[in-house]
């Protein structure tokens, strides 16, 4: 097998040829075209030695950030070093930073004791007010009997002209189905 893989062209040898090939077919066409140089076969790298192992444990040192050069003179490129950065001034307009403190403990409650006396017995009542009233009685019972007497008043005001129209429209289809 080894004399076989010996025997075959490189890729660059069979694109040569080619190259060869079309370059004598268009050579009588084109007398004054000359035949093309064939491409020197690229060299093929070595492999990398075992010293240019990069090791991730090595420090690398960051690269310096560009700079444009201030003037061009032919291949030589002028470069001005850079300004060190200036240096904060301290103003005596501007305060230091500011840091939290915490406000002083108030002794004195906010709202007197008659104020806050009376706040507390509204909010009893409130409570009381909402709270059921008795014991056993859910929430479903306490609606029905909030709804009874609105239910009442509406049916008293509406279900007499309600079961009148209703009784209207049966006699009407009643009536045109004897005549029809």
């Amino acid at each position: 097998m080894s004399d076989q893989s010996a025997q075959e062209p490189t890729m660059e040898e069979i694109l040569a040829s080619i190259r060869r090939i079309i370059s004598e077919d268009d050579a009588p066409a084109a007398d004054a075209a000359a035949p093309a140089p064939e491409p020197a076969p690229m060299p093929i790298p070595a492999p990398p030695e075992e010293d240019d192992v990069l090791e991730l444990t090595e420090a690398i040192d960051e690269p310096e950030p560009y700079v444009a050069p201030v003037e061009t003179h032919g291949d030589l490129d002028v470069y001005e070093p850079p300004a060190p950065a200036p240096e904060p001034v301290a103003d005596w307009r501007q305060d230091p930073e500011p840091v939290y403190s915490p406000p002083p403990a108030a002794d004195e409650p906010l709202v007197s004791a008659a104020t806050a006396a009376a706040s507390a017995s509204m909010f009893g009542q409130l409570s009381a007010a909402i709270a059921m009233p008795a014991s056993g009685r859910t929430l479903e019972d306490v609606v029905r009997e909030l709804l009874r007497p609105l239910l009442k008043q509406w049916l008293d005001d509406n279900l007499t002209h309600i079961v009148e129209a209703k009784v209207a429209e049966e006699v009407e289809r009643i009536t045109r189905g004897r005549v029809a």
